[in-house]
């Protein structure tokens, strides 16, 4: 697996797990304290998230932050 599939792997991870709760993705971003383009350009793996990014997406999915890896 590439960089790049890495990144897009974890980004469809978090998508899925959004839609599963019903959060609409704008919502969400401003749950987790970012732009909602910055959420499109990491759901579509357009964009490396920072862990403390990652962090604040897993709490907010109630996951663990391994999950998403």
């Amino acid at each position: 697996m590439t960089e790049d599939e890495f990144i897009k792997l974890i980004g469809n991870k978090i998508k899925n797990k959004r839609e599963e709760l019903g959060l609409r993705q704008i919502d969400f971003a401003h749950l987790i304290g970012i732009e909602d383009s910055s959420l499109r350009r990491i759901e579509s793996g357009r964009t490396n998230p920072t862990v403390k990014t990652l962090f604040r997406i897993a709490k907010a999915l109630k996951i663990e932050l391994s999950e998403l890896m």
